[in-house]
């Protein structure tokens, strides 16, 4: 085999390689005896079928295999023999081959960059604290009170007002042709939820048990469903029933409906589930600042490839967003051109291949891996995010390697952060929940946003038609 190196700047080594056809020859034919052991022939006893034979029949696929095999093997060998330690897979392209004659293929590849990571010890880090008050908990346990209060059915013939809860059918139509997830039977709707589309509580609101009516909407622009976007929409509604919500009690009827023994131990595991969601949002604001000292500290070359290909993933998930979520593009963003955006862009990839490589390396020097058990506890978790398809996800995470190799990069970054958290100097400062929650860039912008809200107790789940109706407005 003869390789040449055709190039050697920066992080990128090219190389031509030469096999010669005497070795593919060789390879070939002994591929084709050990075919010969299992391949039977009318006519021929097993093992007795003649080489010319079967490379007569065989030697194309045969031809196939082996030069995908010498490829792959040579490739590594070079790699191995120079020492290179690939960031990425490298791009091989056939250049020359004729049956009979030498293979001749190019080889690029980039190599992992070297850098020696900073003195984790000598790094100072703020972690933010946030002491739960009694009110705070008062609001939580006031909310799930209210998203678990019942209904009562109004004797009187009055007429439904907002916060009154509506039994109604209804059978939505485009052009008088009705649509497909356009139709309920004794749904349940709260008017002045906003659980529908925008006009449609409004015009059951005044209704009374037993009316039928037709309420006339225009689907948002940015609705979910492009067979319904934009386009006027009529709704056959008959109310049912009306029905009026009775506030809930704060006591230990509550706490067993949420699963609990009583209303103290309510109160414990809405503080507990507080104080995660604060723990969250303080790791991510110091997680934050690491990772702004980390890309300060080491400035080292970065594969370009890498970088060409985080872009490519960032710019194409953006223009998904533009042409079927445009309501969830960033504000900031919709008056920059294409050229302020891709340089923004570019500069994210940089970041985010540029950590990547570091995580990965501290890694690998203090041997820290992600264990199969870790993974599994990471398809479990991903799986309670939908519940009632709890199945489905375990399924697809099995059927799916690279589902569940991408699994393995947010576990592996939360490890080595642990890992350097664990040495270096942390000091707790205890914030009240509005700082915990603001923007840390937020005074270095020109225009000021709104404050963040601060994350509300957990609720239990409100609950809703099996599947998706198409007059309820999309979630974000």
């Amino acid at each position: 085999m003869q390789v040449t190196e055709t190039n050697a700047e920066g992080l990128r080594l090219d190389f031509t390689v030469t096999v010669p056809a005497s070795d593919i020859e060789t390879a070939i034919v002994t591929r084709l005896e050990e075919v010969k052991k299992t391949i039977r022939m009318p006519g021929f006893r097993p093992g007795k079928v003649p080489v010319s034979l079967l490379r007569k029949q065989y030697g194309q696929s045969v031809m196939g295999e082996i030069l995908e095999k010498m490829v792959n093997e040579s490739s590594q060998d070079i790699m191995k023999e120079r020492d290179i330690r690939p960031a990425m897979m490298p791009k091989i392209e056939v250049t020359k081959f004729e049956e009979g004659s030498d293979l001749e293929y190019t080889m690029a590849v980039e190599k992992f960059p070297e850098f020696e990571p900073t003195d984790f010890s000598k790094l100072s880090l703020e972690r933010l604290k946030v002491e739960i008050a009694d009110s705070e908990i008062e609001e939580g346990l006031q909310r799930l009170a209210d998203v678990n209060k019942e209904t009562n059915a109004v004797t009187s013939n009055r007429k439904s007002k907002k916060g009154d809860f509506v039994v109604i059918d209804f059978v939505g139509s485009i052009d008088g042709e009705e649509f497909s997830g356009g139709k309920a039977d004794d749904y349940q709707l709260e008017l002045g939820s906003g659980q529908f589309i925008p006009g449609f509580e409004e015009q059951v609101i005044g209704a009374k048990a037993g009316d039928k009516l037709e309420a006339k909407v225009k689907f948002p622009d940015e609705y979910g469903s492009e067979d319904l976007a934009g386009k006027d929409a009529v709704f056959a509604v008959t109310v049912k029933e009306l029905r009026e919500g009775v506030p809930g009690k704060i006591d230990d009827d509550l706490a067993v409906k949420m699963g609990l023994e009583n209303l103290d131990k309510l109160k414990e595991a809405l503080k507990e589930e507080q104080g995660r969601e604060y723990e969250g949002v303080s790791r991510m604001r110091m997680k934050k600042v690491l990772f702004d000292i980390l890309i300060e500290k080491h400035g080292f070359d970065l594969p370009q490839g890498l970088v060409d290909q985080e872009f490519e993933g960032i710019w194409k998930q953006l223009q998904d967003t533009k042409e079927n979520n445009p309501d969830q593009l960033d504000p900031s963003d919709k008056d920059k051109s294409d050229d302020e955006l891709k340089e923004e862009y570019q500069a994210l990839a940089q970041r985010r291949v540029r950590l990547a490589l570091f995580l990965s390396e501290v890694g690998r020097l203090n041997d820290i891996e992600v264990t199969q058990d870790e993974i599994n506890r990471g398809i479990m978790n991903e799986a309670r995010r939908y519940p009632g398809q709890e199945k489905q996800v375990f399924e697809f995470y099995q059927s799916n390697q690279e589902a569940r190799e991408s699994l393995r990069g947010p576990l592996l970054e939360d490890k080595v952060v642990d890992y350097i958290v664990e040495l270096a100097k942390v000091k707790d400062k205890v914030v009240s929940v509005e700082e915990l929650m603001k923007d840390p860039d937020e005074d270095a912008k020109p225009k000021k946003k709104a404050a963040a809200k601060k994350p509300a107790a957990k609720k239990a789940p409100a609950k809703k038609p099996a599947a998706k109706k198409a007059a309820a407005k999309k979630e974000e």
